[in-house]
């Protein structure tokens, strides 16, 4: 179904949603209404209703609803998505997910979880850490961020190198489908190969086809020492080639994280150390495990950087050293906004080998199109975080800008690469999606979504389905 042909949340229909939740769980007011008509892209459609269920029945009952009187439904966790995919581009019943909020049990024995998707990220990682469990992905948002967003768009993060993205702590799923239906996927359990992997499917499909309700995830032992690392380069290449190196030699930090000369300029005043004068580029490392391997890696590290040109390496000397390293990294973002007052904000990956490559051409297109170019990201899984700072106001700058992005787009895809990597694509990436995704497979996405939201209720508008 095409969104021109879903309703409106008339009154009438609200006036059984308010049934179904209760008067002071959802709202028509606009006040609350624009508080859930954007995310972190600052793209803004405004929602006909806001609702915030509390279980797994009170999401179905408005999902039969929904079907009924066909209007959209969009889940949304904390809108601090980057490609729109919570947006409600087709009006409809924004669905925020934020009384979903408890960690029902962390099983010491078994070393799993049963979480509700309103739980924020951060917060999970520190009661299970209170523990001496470890749950490894760490996006840049995860104290604001919730579960059931990460696992909406597969969500990864500085770890991601050692220890992989969402999808791989994800065992099973209490999901409610389009069609009101309540069903479980995957396992509690180490293994499970019965029938097909929904669980998997549903990670990272945006919520076009269901509504995550509770999750099962997988934990590791907490690691016992933990050392961090930063390596200062005259040349973001050289950055670039110690990457690679990095991982040729079997070293496998569980963060290699770069930013090039315009992101260290923005966070300065967080690097509360000596920076070589000439640098141009840095390197943030870090390693864990026990005490003796981590102090042996760390020197191994430090001596690989050194030998592959590195101006100087530090280490992080006590905990709060290492936290302004990471409060430098996490607020690159924000903080571009001192070089222009818009940006573009794409994040591609390439194969690890490739990233010098990638930064030449990041380079020589800044030169030649007199834009300012950002890079910055997860190098150790090629990971770039690629930002053109402008003002959109300026038609000129924008259409460069634009025919830029599409230009690093199709080298991307020369590379072996992927355009997004853990941003998703909302409808900030769906004009760009034939890029990668050939028709045959398009059709084939398109049958599935049909499979599981025969009315097209589902989070419409999202990824050209």
């Amino acid at each position: 179904m095409s969104i021109s042909r879903l309703n409106p949340v008339t009154p009438g229909i609200f006036s059984k949603i308010q049934r179904t939740v209760g008067r002071a769980n959802c709202s028509r007011a606009k006040e609350d209404r624009v508080c859930y008509a954007f995310d972190a892209t600052r793209q803004q459609h405004l929602p006909d209703a806001v609702v915030f269920p509390a279980n797994a029945e009170e999401v179905s009952n408005i999902l039969q609803l929904a079907n009924r009187h066909r209007f959209a439904v969009i889940p949304r966790g904390a809108g601090s998505g980057m490609s729109g995919g919570s947006i409600p581009v087709a009006g409809g019943l924004v669905m925020a997910m934020t009384r979903f909020a408890r960690i029902i049990k962390i099983d010491m024995d078994n070393m799993i979880a049963r979480v509700e998707p309103g739980v924020v990220t951060g917060v999970f990682q520190r009661a299970v850490a209170d523990k001496g469990l470890f749950y490894p992905p760490d996006p840049s948002s995860a104290d604001f961020s919730t579960l059931g967003g990460n696992i909406a768009e597969c969500a990864g993060g500085p770890k991601a190198v050692k220890y992989g993205v969402t999808r791989d702590y994800v065992l099973g799923m209490e999901v409610v489908l389009a069609t009101g239906e309540i069903v479980h996927t995957g396992v509690q359990t180490a293994k499970g190969v019965v029938g097909y992997d929904l669980s998997r499917l549903l990670i990272g499909s945006e919520g076009t086809l269901g509504v995550v309700t509770e999750i099962t995830l997988r934990l590791l032992p907490l690691p016992k020492s933990v050392k961090t690392l930063i390596a200062f380069y005259d040349k973001m290449e050289t950055a670039a080639e110690t990457v690679s190196e990095i991982i040729r030699q079997g070293l496998m930090p569980r963060t290699i994280e770069y930013m090039d000369n315009a992101s260290i300029r923005c966070v300065r005043n967080y690097l509360k150390m000596d920076m070589p004068s000439a640098v141009d580029a840095l390197l943030i490392i870090e390693v864990d495990g026990s005490e003796a391997a981590v102090q042996q890696s760390a020197e191994a590290v430090s001596s690989l950087c050194m030998a592959k040109g590195a101006l100087k390496v530090d280490l992080a000397r006590t905990p709060e050293a290492a936290e302004d390293l990471w409060r430098a990294r996490k607020s690159i973002s924000p903080a571009l906004y001192r070089l222009a007052p818009d940006k573009i904000n794409e994040d591609i990956v390439v194969p690890r080998s490739r990233i010098p490559d990638m930064v030449a051409k990041i380079r020589e297109l800044s030169g030649r199109t007199g834009l300012t170019m950002v890079s910055f990201g997860h190098a150790g899984d090629g990971n770039i975080h690629f930002n053109i700072m402008l003002d959109k106001k300026d038609s000129a700058a924008l259409e460069k800008a634009d025919a830029a992005v599409d230009e690093i787009f199709d080298y991307t895809l020369e590379l072996g690469g992927t355009i997004s990597g853990e941003h998703g694509i909302g409808i900030s990436k769906a004009p760009y999606m034939k890029k990668e995704v050939p028709p045959q497979m398009m059709a084939l996405m398109k049958r599935i979504k049909k499979a599981f939201d025969p009315a097209g209720i589902l989070n419409p508008g999202k990824m050209n389905l």
